[in-house]
């Protein structure tokens, strides 16, 4: 809660008046960072504050503002005091955000690169909100592109249109244009919002998304967040043709990315100040685009209360790793003594990355305060280690699901007849329909529940409402996969390796009794598969892909058509995501292609991938 964007007589004496956006046109513009001109007026439905009406007054004579009225959150105005946002319920978390361009390194010692931002700066700002406010996302986009944003882990029941993928669920936002997001937060946890247009993630536009619970069982004294993100010299736009080509240039990490924490080159690392007998929550958000990271402390345990934004049975580890788009929440109890000082560890690795001498792997320290003094223990070794996801629980008493049909789904990477490679499910790489599939959903009528009517690379798969569904996710692959389910958390069930052939090496969960682990991300190694459930329970059209960016923007994408006979009676698509379509000439209704038939050209149609690139070149 930032501030307010109206003055009032009864602020002017408590010295408030500079949170005001100096002169506020009364239309409500916004000037543009860095120009004269003007952002169209947004919608911000305030209503003129009236001294009788709208303040009461608490003992100490400071004026509350009644719930019903709008506060919003713009990055120039001063923060207001926790005890004021605590006072306020119910509210709408109002973000303007304009998305621009920006070269920069971001202070790190690489070479510049044109990034995205939100209103002329790095970092974004975060995203604070609690359960049961309204989130709205006003949006001007100042690229030369349409954008999105997607917020990542939200189930957005009743709202798959907000969900942020360009031909899925929505158009995106043309360049020059506005658009909201109002998104009910049903949910609390942490989570982050990012772009889900042309890879933009990859390029900087994200940020964490936190959403906290008045009601929350587990009791901090404090909290810090740790959003970690690599930066790569290159844009995605840069890299893509190289990533695809038939033969790739070598020397593709000749150079690497450097590590931002919080927005910040990670060599900067910030002292966490603990005082002895404290109790703190570390929350951590992986906005990686391909390397895993490690979190640890020396000498404390980190006990592990939240995964992707679900509670979790408390679990006790000496280190936390987590994958592109993974987060996690811990309790830190510190010292009964303030003795000693004591390192904080981040370290940025990936053996799927080739190693380059002092530049990557990285690891980063930083000290835990518990005195003035600079000196810190040094440890003997710093703890690494996977996370035991099939021992793990949700605080949720709920068994493993009993799945309706399993879906098996091979991740790999395959070749066109020319041998440029992009990634796949099943050997079918995605390519986007000219009809947002939610479109096609809601217009095609006993045709939506044939995967046909969305495009065959679409790769569509068609779910019955209310059903448990199983995805096998295999990965014989020579690279790892963070395999991410929008619109949903699903339960993991089982875990093992693709080349044992007696079963003795399946790690699985126990059939009652038990409540499975449940998350929206789970990384699946190299040579490994994962098993997990969910409940179709949530119509829409949801992605599922990896996330590592180049392999999402090189085709690993699916989707899951919910419930179409039940999307028209639970979605009501509102007006503005229809004109966003309609400015940038795209259909929004008929099957992939704009057809009311099963005829589905001029939508994209490739031939399946080839497994292996030696047929090619012995074909050739």
């Amino acid at each position: 809660m930032l501030g307010l964007i109206r003055k009032h007589p009864s602020l002017t004496s408590l010295n408030l008046w500079e949170l005001t956006l100096g002169d506020v046109q009364e239309d409500m513009s916004i000037p543009e960072p860095g120009g004269d001109r003007l952002i169209e007026p947004f919608d911000t439905n305030i209503k003129k504050l009236e001294p009788a009406d709208d303040f009461e007054e608490t003992g100490s004579g400071i004026p509350i503002l009644v719930a019903k009225y709008l506060l919003l959150k713009i990055p120039t105005l001063v923060k207001l005091s926790t005890m004021w946002a605590a006072l306020v319920d119910a509210r709408r978390v109002v973000e303007n955000w304009d998305i621009t361009y920006l070269t920069t390194n971001r202070g790190l010692p690489q070479q510049a690169k044109r990034g995205v931002c939100v209103n002329g700066a790095f970092p974004l700002p975060v995203v604070e909100a609690e359960v049961g406010d309204t989130l709205v996302l006003n949006v001007h986009n100042s690229l030369d592109v349409h954008t999105s944003l997607h917020a990542h882990g939200l189930h957005l029941r009743g709202r798959n249109y907000y969900d942020g993928v360009p031909f899925t669920t929505e158009c995106g936002i043309a360049p020059g244009t506005n658009f909201t997001y109002e998104i009910p937060l049903e949910q609390s946890g942490t989570y982050w919002i990012h772009g889900h247009s042309s890879e933009q993630n990859y390029d900087g536009l994200r940020t964490p998304l936190i959403i906290r619970d008045p009601k929350d069982p587990h009791h901090a004294d404090a909290e810090y967040l740790f959003a970690v993100e690599d930066w790569w010299p290159n844009t995605f736009q840069e890299i893509y043709p190289i990533l695809t080509a038939a033969n790739p240039p070598v020397g593709l990490f000749d150079k690497p990315p450097h590590a931002l924490i919080n927005g910040v080159n990670a060599n900067l690392t910030a002292p966490l100040s603990f005082v002895p007998g404290k109790t703190y929550r570390i929350r951590l958000v992986s906005m990686m685009s391909l390397p895993l990271w490690e979190f640890a402390i020396d000498d404390h345990q980190l006990q592990i209360i939240e995964v992707d934004g679900t509670p979790t049975q408390p679990s006790t580890v000496d280190v936390v790793r987590l994958a592109p788009a993974q987060r996690i929440s811990v309790l830190v109890t510190a010292k009964a003594s303030a003795a000693e000082n004591y390192q904080y560890h981040i370290a940025m690795f990936g053996d799927y990355l080739p190693a380059i001498p002092g530049i990557f792997p990285s690891v980063y320290n930083g000290t835990v305060a518990y005195n003035a003094s600079p000196a810190t223990r040094v440890p003997a070794s710093i703890p690494t280690g996977f996370l035991d996801e099939i021992g793990m629980q949700s605080r949720a008493a709920e068994n493993a699901l009993m799945p309706d049909r399993s879906i098996f789904l091979n991740t790999t990477v395959g070749f066109m007849a020319d041998r440029s490679a992009f990634e796949s499910f099943n050997l079918i790489t995605y390519r986007a329909p000219l009809v947002p599939a939610i479109f096609s959903a809601l217009t095609t009528g006993d045709m939506a529940i044939n995967p046909a009517t969305y495009g065959p690379q679409t790769n569509s798969h068609v779910l019955r409402h209310n059903e448990v569904v199983e995805l096998l996710l295999w990965n014989a692959d020579t690279l790892p996969h963070p395999l991410h389910l929008h619109g949903h958390s699903f339960q993991i069930v089982e875990r093992g390796f693709t080349n044992d052939t007696t079963g003795a090496l399946r790690n699985r969960v126990p059939r009652v009794g038990y409540s499975p682990l449940q998350r929206d991300t789970v990384f699946v190694p190299k040579g490994e598969y994962a098993v997990v459930r969910f409940r179709a329970d949530n119509p829409g059209v949801w992605l599922m892909h990896c996330h590592f960016d180049w392999h999402m923007g090189m085709g690993m994408v699916l989707a899951f058509v919910e419930a179409p006979d039940q999307m028209a009676r639970v979605l009501a698509v509102p007006q503005s995501v229809v004109d966003q379509c309609r400015s940038q000439g795209i259909p929004t209704s008929g099957n992939a292609g704009g057809n009311n038939a099963y005829q589905f050209s001029p939508a994209p149609v490739l031939p399946y991938l080839t497994a292996n690139i030696t047929r090619l070149r012995n074909s050739s």
